[in-house]
């Protein structure tokens, strides 16, 4: 779809722009992505069987990284997030055109979606 990163970049950036935000009263340290070097802030509610996901970031490339993130994870069942495989980030290589820091900060924002997702699950069970 894109010919280079920086159009890449771009298009993140305007993702970022479009993301549901994070109404100010989640934007609390329990909603904070550990391992993130910018803040990233997640809330997560259950909708029925179907868990819905905002977030918001003090970072321009973070917010568009989480957006990515909530596109392919919000309205998702919750078994469905903790089954998800991440393979997408890879394919369409990302991690490997980010600082280590935000690579690691992608790895902490999953790890985040999935934990949400795994103790939704159990009150679904």
């Amino acid at each position: 779809m894109f010919d280079d990163w920086m159009q890449r970049y771009e298009h993140m950036i305007e993702l970022g722009k479009s993301l549901p935000l994070i109404e100010d009263k989640y934007k609390i340290e329990d909603n904070l992505i550990k391992g993130c070097q910018s803040k990233v802030w997640v809330h997560a509610e259950l909708q029925g069987d179907r868990l819905i996901f905002t977030a918001d970031s003090d970072a321009i490339i973070t917010k568009g990284i989480i957006a990515i993130l909530i596109r392919a994870y919000s309205n998702q069942h919750p078994k469905d997030i903790i089954d998800a495989d991440t393979a997408f980030i890879d394919e369409i290589g990302l991690k490997e055109h980010l600082s280590p820091t935000r690579a690691n900060g992608l790895v902490s924002m999953i790890k985040q979606l999935k934990m949400y997702a795994v103790a939704y699950q159990t009150q679904l069970n």
